[in-house]
């Protein structure tokens, strides 16, 4: 079992899905100690222990108000200088891309301010689900900086040019309806509870497939995008490949029947691909 010092992740006893929890610091704010953490969860997921992570928060503040990730610990930076903080936005971008590329189904639960490196976070998640108090924002220019994890260079894939530019240029604050309609979530649940429901559902549909299968496509999927055709092809069909040489291919031909019917299958371990 995983110990991190500022964040909270708790196994299901059923089934091999993992819910990670904020609800550290001031205002569930992202500074070292909680990338440490991120870095030895990255770590876990890439052994391939779980099949998928459900991420979310249920932290209020003071003031009632909800939060996922309120942003970057800020002032953890007071009298660094400007390579430390170079160093660390780097230190970042790369924990966030490690965990973009986990072999798990990875679905954020967003309820509360999900602001900066919240907004930034959600964009490492395979599945995004709001709920009514969701909204994300990118303040960092009015701080003089940009969003250097992720958000000047990913977001745009997922929510269009302009779009970005207006959420990065302006600090506008949306909420979870326009999130849906731009992109930049894919559902929006009723209650955070129903988005957990929601996500616990996805989680329990990925368990019942091959976890060499799921966690191939998904690396087939994330290395392809930008790709011209025959590139494109040549990934998949080394991805298909290694599926085979897994042996989870015949596995599920010679339990074809108990597929069709929905029963358990006994699929072989989790093996490692990379394009």
């Amino acid at each position: 079992m995983l110990t991190l010092e500022s964040l909270t992740l708790v196994v299901s006893d059923t089934a091999p899905v993992g819910t990670l929890t904020f609800n550290h610091g001031k205002a569930n704010e992202m500074g070292s100690t909680e990338l440490r953490d991120l870095e030895a969860l990255c770590a876990y997921l890439e052994r391939g222990t779980l099949r998928a992570l459900v991420s979310t928060s249920r932290r209020v503040s003071a003031r009632g108000t909800s939060l996922f990730i309120s942003g970057a610990n800020v002032t953890e930076r007071t009298g660094w200088d400007d390579a430390r903080i170079k160093a660390h936005v780097r230190w970042q971008r790369a924990v966030l891309g490690r965990l973009r590329a986990a072999p798990v189904f990875h679905v954020a639960v967003i309820d509360g301010l999900a602001l900066g490196w919240g907004t930034e976070f959600t964009l490492t998640c395979d599945y995004r689900i709001a709920g009514p108090n969701a909204r994300f924002g990118l303040p960092e220019t009015g701080l003089g900086i940009l969003p250097g994890a992720g958000g000047s260079t990913e977001l745009s894939g997922r929510i269009g040019v302009n779009h970005a530019l207006r959420l990065g240029m302006t600090g506008e604050q949306i909420n979870a309806e326009e999130a849906v309609r731009i992109g930049l979530v894919d559902e929006i649940a009723g209650s955070l509870d129903a988005g957990l429901e929601r996500a616990d559902a996805l989680a329990a549909l990925v368990c019942k497939r091959s976890p060499t299968s799921t966690a191939t496509f998904k690396a087939a999927v994330l290395a392809t995008v930008g790709m011209e055709g025959e590139a494109r092809e040549a990934v998949e069909a080394r991805a298909y490949e290694h599926c085979v040489d897994s042996g989870d291919a015949a596995i599920g031909r010679a339990n074809f029947a108990a597929l069709t019917a929905g029963a358990p299958v006994p699929w072989g371990a989790y093996t490692p691909w990379k394009p």
